[in-house]
């Protein structure tokens, strides 16, 4: 099979531009006019596609965590009353799908749970995601795949065993595999970025990266080993108040890393070695045996 799939009108694999998507997530802390403003900045960097996350809070939060209480924007709060204030309703996202569609830029979302899907369906999506926290439940997979939609499966906190358990539910003509390590922020030494050849030696499918690094270095040499799609958070401001801030991009940050994922693809050429045009004159001036 070719190492490729379609989202949404782009190619993603072997031989087509780095697929680049700025995770939003939950970096808007339950404000749509912030999401809004994210959207934006990601038009302007050049990437692809926004991302999101979508979760039925009295699913995904385990019961025992449901009372804890914390500080957060809204006051001290319980986990779960805070994790439903995070959370957009259909009126949120028909804004989010009316503004991606003004602006021009495609979006898609994280899935944590089966009705999350059904939710999700209703617009259309590009894509779904697999966040690594869901990689092991299987039913969530199947019902991934019965939508006939191309997935993008994330292995962070996944052995190699729980990530072969996964593909085997999933469409493998459309399906994309992203190495991740599942800290925020990520310490260079846990990145494993090599972990990207391996995913390509065993799987016919795309390989990418999802990061959650400090910095820009490692996800273009993502790119370098291999990666044909590259997912960073984005923010507008890394001391903002949430728990992925610190392993967020800025805006700026971000339309530098288009700019070096672009170079870097030019940059790797083909691969045949070769003498340039613009070598000519050096040659002539400078190497003493023809």
């Amino acid at each position: 099979m070719a190492r490729e799939v379609k989202i949404g009108n782009r190619m993603v694999g072997d031989g087509h531009p780095t697929y680049i998507a700025a995770e939003i997530g939950i970096n808007h802390n339950g404000d749509l006019d912030i999401a809004k403003r994210m959207i934006l900045e990601a038009k302007r960097a050049g990437v692809d596609s926004v991302k999101f996350q979508k979760r039925t809070p009295e699913i995904c939060v385990p019961r025992d965590q449901w009372d804890i209480m914390r500080e957060t924007p809204w006051g001290y709060i319980s986990y779960i009353e805070y994790r439903r204030k995070m959370e957009f309703g259909l009126e949120e996202y028909k804004e989010i799908d009316r503004y991606c569609k003004e602006v021009g830029i495609d979006w898609f979302a994280s899935v944590w749970d089966e009705p999350s899907v059904d939710f999700l369906e209703q617009f259309d999506p590009i894509a779904y995601k697999v966040p690594s926290a869901a990689l092991t439940d299987h039913g969530l997979l199947s019902k991934l795949r019965e939508t006939g939609r191309p997935v993008i499966l994330s292995t962070g906190m996944s052995t190699m065993e729980q990530i072969r358990a996964a593909v085997s539910l999933l469409d493998m003509d459309k399906l994309v595999i992203t190495h991740a390590t599942s800290t925020y922020p990520c310490d260079p030494e846990e990145l494993n970025l090599r972990v990207i050849e391996k995913l390509r030696a065993e799987f016919p499918c795309p390989i990418g990266y999802s990061g959650h690094e400090v910095g820009l270095i490692p996800s273009v040499v993502a790119v370098a080993l291999g990666a044909c799609l590259v997912e960073r958070h984005i923010t507008l401001d890394r001391a903002m108040w949430g728990s992925d801030q610190a392993a967020s991009v800025e805006p700026q940050g971000f339309e530098r890393l288009v700019k070096y994922i672009r170079v870097t693809e030019v940059a790797l050429g083909d691969g045949v070695k070769r003498v340039y045009p613009s070598e000519l004159s050096s040659l002539k001036k400078l190497r003493r045996f023809q």
